[in-house]
C-alpha cells in the first residue's frame, strides 16, 4: 500500500507499507493490503504504520480522515509528529502541547486587550 500523510501545509510522508494501524472515533482498526476500499474519521492517538522494508514506525496524530482506495491510503489530518519510539513519541508530544499553550495564553490575552479597547471606545462615544 502506498501511504501519503497530508498536513495542512506539506505532505509529511509518502511510503509503501505493509500495515497500518489507526484509532477512529469508533475503536482502532488494521488495514493490510487486500482490505476492501474503507474510510474513516480519525481520533487523536497513535498511529502506527510498517514500511515495506520492515520494522514499525509511530506518529502522534491529532483528528483526521483516512481514506483507501485500491492500493493508496491518503490520509488527512490538522497536526502529526514522528518518533523513533513511543517515549520519544511521548517527549516531543507535551513539548509541542506546551509550545501551543503559551501560544494559546497569547492569543487571548491579545483578544481580552482588543474587546477591552472596543468597549472603552464605545463608552467614550457615549
Amino acid at each position: 500500500m502506498m501511504l501519503k500523510i497530508l498536513l495542512p501545509a506539506e505532505v509529511l510522508l509518502t511510503q509503501e507499507v505493509t500495515k497500518i494501524v489507526a484509532e477512529a472515533e469508533n475503536g482502532s482498526f488494521c488495514l493490510m493490503p487486500n482490505h476492501i476500499d474503507f474510510v474513516a474519521t480519525l481520533a487523536p492517538g497513535i498511529f502506527t504504520y510498517v514500511p515495506v522494508s520492515g520494522g514499525q514506525e509511530l506518529l502522534a496524530m491529532d483528528v483526521g480522515t483516512l481514506i483507501k482506495k485500491g492500493s493508496d491510503v491518503l490520509v488527512s489530518t490538522r497536526n502529526a509528529v514522528r518518533a523513533p519510539d513511543l517515549g520519544k513519541l511521548k517527549e516531543v508530544v507535551v513539548q509541542q502541547y506546551d509550545v501551543l499553550d503559551e501560544r494559546e495564553k497569547m492569543v487571548r490575552s491579545a483578544s481580552a486587550r482588543l474587546e477591552a479597547s472596543l468597549i472603552r471606545r464605545f463608552v467614550e462615544l457615549k
